[in-house]
Formats: structure tokens, sequence, C-alpha cells
């Protein structure tokens, strides 16, 4: 499997700086988030040696289980999937990154039990851009009293936005849904000048999204190959 990762990921990062280059926003550094849920802890060590560092996890009990066999390599844990509030104490202590804040609540939670000894957390809110009853994330009117209420808690490091748009093949609706989520971002700079970060983009429209201004994508199956569960 070695061989056919490292394969995947040159490939991979070769697909992002090249949309990076054809981007009218630059050749900017984009982020590349190997979404490692339902994967081993010997799949993640085998990418780290092939060049990633930052890995999603959305499963907690089974992200924090590879996080503890995963101590000597220093990766960058990002949570990218829906939170619960029983869950937030973990969450704040083990990750750097989470990507998928909808609600005050959470956000508060996280805040308040981010030890004190650690970085403030990063984190991006979620957004629902398609308008998906499946789906988590906050309406854009939802958007900027939640981006308010983020920015005053001291433990938080507000960076942007994610989304999960609705799959479709159609390139020009991705990149009216992208496109969306970059004029999003830029209205809610006017709250604070720090946001930097635009979450979004996978395996099967990661080009589209990079051309539309994303700075993180996260991919699991184009780097992994597809999930058994």
């Amino acid at each position: 499997m070695n061989e056919q990762l490292a394969n995947n990921i040159a490939e991979l990062l070769q697909r992002v700086s090249r949309s990076a280059q054809k981007s009218q926003y630059g050749n900017r550094d984009i982020l590349l988030v190997a979404a490692s849920k339902t994967r081993s802890a010997e799949d993640i060590r085998a990418a780290h040696a092939c060049g990633l560092r930052d890995f999603g996890e959305s499963y907690l009990q089974e992200a924090l289980q590879k996080i503890g066999e995963l101590q000597d390599l220093p990766l960058v844990w990002h949570f990218i999937g829906p939170i619960q509030s029983n869950k937030t104490a973990a969450i704040a202590e083990h990750f750097d990154w989470v990507h998928s804040i909808d609600r005050a609540k959470i956000a508060r939670r996280l805040s308040e039990q981010r030890p004190a000894g650690l970085p403030p957390l990063n984190v991006c809110l979620q957004v629902n851009i398609s308008g998906e009853e499946s789906k988590s994330g906050v309406t854009l009117a939802e958007l900027p009293p939640l981006a308010r209420a983020v920015l005053e808690l001291p433990r938080l490091k507000l960076r942007g936005l994610m989304a999960i748009p609705a799959a479709t093949s159609d390139a020009a609706q991705q990149r009216e849904t992208f496109g969306q989520m970059r004029s999003t971002l830029a209205e809610l700079s006017s709250l604070t000048p720090d946001l930097d970060t635009l979450s979004m983009g996978m395996s099967n429209d990661m080009e589209v999204a990079i051309m539309e201004g994303a700075t993180i994508v996260r991919v699991g199956t184009g780097i992994f190959g597809p999930r058994d569960r």
C-alpha cells in the first residue's frame, strides 16, 4: 500500500499546486488535510512518511485512540465532524483545529475546556451552504451572530469558514457554490481582519474549490482509496 499511497499523495499535491497556479487568487499555499476517519494508525503513519502532517477525524473515540498511538509524530489534528456537547472536552484537549462549529453553545464549551497550557484552538464555522437538511451548519443569516459570539471567546481563534456543498458533477454549480463561500468570508471579514481560511473541497471537487479561493482541502478517498465502511 505504501507505494500506492506515495503515488496518490504526490499526484494530489501536483493537482493542488496546478489548481493554485491557475486560480485568480494566486499561487498560494493550500493545506491538504488527509481525511483519515476509519483509517488505521498505520495508514496515518505511512501517509506522514509520504510528507503529510495534517489529518482530519470525525469520530472522536476512534480519533483519540489513533492520537494516542501516534504521539511520537509531529501531527496536526483537525476535527471535521459534527460535535456533540458531551464530546467537547476531549476535542478541546486533543485537537489543533475544529472545522465544524455551528452552535454558540459548542463554541463556549470548547473555549472553556481548552487547556490553559495549549494555544487557542483554531476554529472554522460550518456553513450549510446548500441548505441540505441532512447536513450540519448554519445558514448565511445565522452566520454573523455566531461569528460575533465566537470572537468573544478567549480560548478560540476564529480562522474562517467550512462547507460541504451538495454533491454535483456540474462544474458551474460547484463554482457558484464555492464562490458564494468566498464572498461570504469576505463579508464576514468586516468583523475581524484575521479571517484567512476557507476549508472546502474534497476528492471530487477540490480543483474547483481551489479556483474559488479554498485554503484547505480535505481529501480521504483520493489519498487512501475507498473506505471499507
